[in-house]
């Protein structure tokens, strides 16, 4: 008797594994389908690669580190224009907004140390700093400026990128035609403060007493870093209220990381890297960009300068970087409202933002921008 209990038991245990790991295969496969790692061509009318175009995925020494980017454009001719993501690379959303610069530039989307393609366990952390994130973007502008033949070339920050981009674009004008700033920081600590102040009126305004609650118990003081409390409803409540990534996109899961999940162009382990590098990278260069007011620190820049931003964004402060726009010396200065965009413009209003590529940052002009 106590066999047979004991081969039942077995019996039962292996269904339940069974269970368990058909699922488990099943979704392993769809992902491993999902992720076959290469960039898609540019394709003619005969649905044949377009002549001149260029679609790679490529890993470049940048300081020691090998760094990953995409490089799309469909005429390798074409200006080269240096994207610098925010807190975690964004590529992957083009998929689901389409933005259309690979029309007018050759756009590198370069996955900054520590993120994404170019995230590596074995890092030593303490590279992990704006100073170094600065000096990799000038080494990889040499590389792009040798590689496409071209004297200058134009850079163009979002978020977290703009904190670096607007350092760089002054340490080394010489090197680029203008700087482009989606969602420009300034002093970003004190936008934290106005996001929280407003998240919590809209919460209470619309009677979501439970997300009120935790925000007002994790209010945003004037010390670095914030509150964990702050930082674990501070996402969650951006997008679910409209005024985060972008307008349409509410949630964190499965706007942004299931959207990852889906996209071709990574392999599967490309895929674990890009939230594993947010991890390891975030809060390194978070604490210090909370804590550097760049009104003080980058007041003039020698080459043109285009501020991008949504009227909705809470994510980095459109009042702020208007404010900051208002005191920096250029030559030629542009702002641009986008009053149906969040914290990403050239997603939300891409028409618009081709335009004003075009018609302004091109030619070193600033006719469509807001009136001063």
């Amino acid at each position: 008797h106590g066999a047979m209990t004991s081969r039942r038991a077995g019996r039962v245990m292996g269904m339940a594994l069974a269970a368990l790991l058909v699922p488990a295969l099943l979704v392993l496969g769809v992902l491993l389908f999902l992720s076959p790692g290469t960039p898609k061509p540019f394709l003619d009318d005969q649905g044949r690669t377009l002549a001149g175009s260029i679609s790679e995925k490529v890993f470049v020494k940048i300081n020691g580190i090998d760094q990953g980017m995409f490089i799309q454009g469909r005429s390798a001719r074409n200006p080269v224009l240096l994207y610098l993501h925010g807190g975690v690379p964004d590529h992957f959303l083009t998929d689901r907004y389409p933005t259309g610069l690979e029309d007018i530039f050759t756009v590198v989307w370069w996955e900054q140390r520590g993120s994404g393609l170019s995230f590596d366990p074995d890092m030593p952390p303490d590279t992990l700093n704006p100073e170094q994130l600065v000096s990799d973007t000038l080494a990889l502008t040499d590389h792009l400026r040798a590689r496409f033949g071209q004297h200058k070339i134009y850079l163009m920050g979002r978020s977290g990128g703009t904190f670096f981009g607007i350092q760089a674009a002054a340490r080394a004008p010489e090197r680029y035609h203008a700087y482009i700033a989606v969602a420009q920081m300034s002093n970003q600590l004190e936008s934290e403060r106005l996001a929280h102040s407003y998240m919590l009126q809209r919460y209470k305004d619309e009677g979501h007493h439970k997300m009120a609650q935790r925000l007002e118990q994790a209010p945003v003081g004037n010390t670095v870093p914030l509150p964990d409390a702050y930082l674990r409803v501070r996402d969650v409540a951006m997008h679910d209220l409209g005024v985060g990534t972008t307008r349409d996109m509410h949630s964190v899961f499965t706007d942004l990381f299931l959207a990852s999940l889906r996209h071709r162009e990574y392999t599967l382990s490309e895929k674990i890297n890009l939230w594993r590098g947010k991890l390891f990278s975030g809060s390194r260069l978070w604490n210090t960009q909370l804590s550097t007011d760049l009104t003080h620190q980058v007041t003039r820049l020698d080459i043109p300068v285009y501020f991008l931003h949504g009227v909705h964004d809470y994510t980095v402060s459109y009042p702020l970087a208007k404010a900051y726009f208002d005191l920096l010396e250029a030559p030629v200065k542009g702002f641009y409202t986008f009053k149906q965009s969040a914290h990403t413009p050239f997603f939300e209003e891409p028409d618009k933002v081709r335009e004003i590529l075009r018609a302004d940052v091109l030619t070193g002009r600033n006719g469509l921008a807001d009136p001063q």
